[in-house]
């Protein structure tokens, strides 16, 4: 199932995650820069699934419910992809989760990455009534569920964590095998459980130190994982999320990861920006989620030139 760059010179697919937490981004908002986006042109819109953050300040922050934005956003737009990034298998029952993937796909019209991970945030897990424990055990599991009934249309499994006995996926999405699968991880074990399976892997720019310059050693680590289970390094897609910092920004609000070591933003001319973005593309990065600050439709309208500069497809 592919996952090609757009049909222009763009080296890589460009897209942009939609606030989450960093200002009181209503419905209009989301669907003002998910379609300034598409008209734009660039290739994807991602939503965080997270439920609630609280810091150290004692302020709390929390972001709309991802599925139900994704179900509107599907039906709001006509060309761009779109995908949680990524969902937490944790917050719903795996058959269910599956359900849901396949009815935004169908209403998106084909248009769903279904990013999946473990979630790492033990405050919205304890708030929303989530087990924490033995999440890698679980996510397992609720991977294994979620991705045959999505292939395949059917499952029987009754597990240590999850059951779906004889269960069936009908109606069918517009995609015989589903919507491709992407992981957020680079844990060793997350990656040998998706690895046989997922069409793309995704790292945030903590990981990589919002550089080019941190990928080589986790593309190893991607390929390494793909030999241990017998598949094909080429065949998984590589994706990572690139913060950029316009001239109004004065900083990301986001959830606690942000509090650990500081990364430069990427920032500049359009062409520096395409540049730096050209730079992923040559250590094989075949998609970038593009983290803006600020993150409004201004914004979004003001990186127009960056995509131009991409699709004239200098090296």
């Amino acid at each position: 199932m592919s996952l090609d760059p757009s049909a222009s010179g763009r080296p890589l697919k460009v897209g942009i995650q939609l606030p989450e937490v960093e200002w009181p981004a209503r419905w209009s908002d989301l669907l003002d820069i998910a379609r300034t986006a598409e008209d734009v042109g660039f290739d994807s819109v991602w939503i965080g699934d997270h439920l609630l953050y609280r810091y150290a300040s004692g302020e709390s922050r929390g972001p709309w419910e991802a599925w139900t934005m994704l179900a509107a956003l599907a039906a709001s737009t006509s060309r761009i992809q779109l995908g949680p990034l990524v969902a937490s298998t944790a917050f719903h029952a795996p058959a269910m989760l599956a359900k849901m993937a396949a009815t935004v796909d169908e209403i998106s019209g084909g248009r769903l990455i279904l990013g999946l991970g473990a979630g790492w945030n033990e405050t919205e897990f304890a708030a929303y009534g989530f087990p924490f424990d033995r999440r890698i055990a679980r996510f397992e599991e609720a991977f294994t569920i979620i991705r045959t009934l999505l292939r395949d249309g059917a499952i029987d499994f009754d597990g240590t964590f999850y059951q779906a006995r004889d269960c069936e996926l009908v109606p069918r999405g517009p995609r015989p095998g589903g919507p491709p699968l992407m992981i957020g991880s680079v844990g060793p074990r997350m990656l040998q459980i998706a690895m046989p399976h997922v069409d793309a892997w995704n790292v945030w720019f903590t990981d990589t130190g919002n550089s080019p310059r941190g990928i080589p050693p986790l593309r190893a680590l991607v390929d390494a994982a793909c030999r241990t289970v017998g598949r094909d390094p080429a065949a998984v897609e590589r994706s990572v999320a690139v913060q950029v910092r316009l001239p109004a920004g004065k900083g990301r609000f986001q959830g606690d990861f942000a509090t650990g070591p500081a990364h430069p933003p990427l920032e500049g001319s359009a062409a520096e920006i395409a540049a730096e973005l050209r730079a992923y593309a040559h250590e094989g990065i075949g998609h970038v989620q593009l983290v803006v600050d600020p993150i409004t439709a201004p914004s979004i309208e003001a990186l127009a030139p960056v995509l131009a500069d991409l699709d004239r497809g200098r090296a």
